[in-house]
């Protein structure tokens, strides 16, 4: 998949973050408008990324995203939200999100409670650390990609 950056808002304190135990409230959640999920691919599955993301012209983190319909909380639409492993000082409403997807956790599936869904996050972002560390995956954080300016949009949105 080749990486894309799009214009998000942040959104915080869901109800999932709100629970989350205190080494995943680390993350930043933000989700992608409809438009982009709409646009995705067609080869591209349902299931948990890994890869990096940077917001605006700052620092390139890693990150964790989820493409799918969320059956825990029974999605209508298809959604795609990136959870960004760095604490931020401030919220970036209508900055652009770069994002590089660069692989594959597992497939997309529903849960009993929501520990267990929280349980699940913490795995994704525990294996997503340790795949990102990899050499081939490491060098994919300097990539040109995220020395976009601010004002540029890519792909149509």
């Amino acid at each position: 998949m080749s990486p894309f950056g799009v214009r998000v808002g942040m959104k915080r304190n869901s109800e999932l973050f709100a629970n989350r135990a205190s080494a995943a409230r680390r993350l930043n959640p933000a989700n992608f408008p409809e438009q982009v999920v709409d646009n995705l691919p067609a080869d591209i599955s349902t299931g948990i990324y890994y890869g990096w993301a940077s917001v605006g012209s700052g620092d390139v983190h890693k990150m964790v995203v989820s493409i799918g319909w969320n059956p825990y909380y029974k999605n209508l639409k298809k959604s795609m939200e990136t959870h960004i492993m760095h604490t931020f000082k401030e919220d970036f409403y209508g900055e652009i999100l770069n994002v590089a997807i660069v692989g594959y956790l597992r497939p997309e599936k529903n849960f009993d409670s929501l520990e267990s869904l929280i349980s699940a996050i913490q795995g994704d972002i525990e294996e997503a650390n340790k795949r990102l560390d990899l050499p081939e995956h490491l060098k994919l954080k300097d990539d040109n990609f995220f020395q976009v300016s601010k004002g540029k949009i890519m792909n149509g949105h």
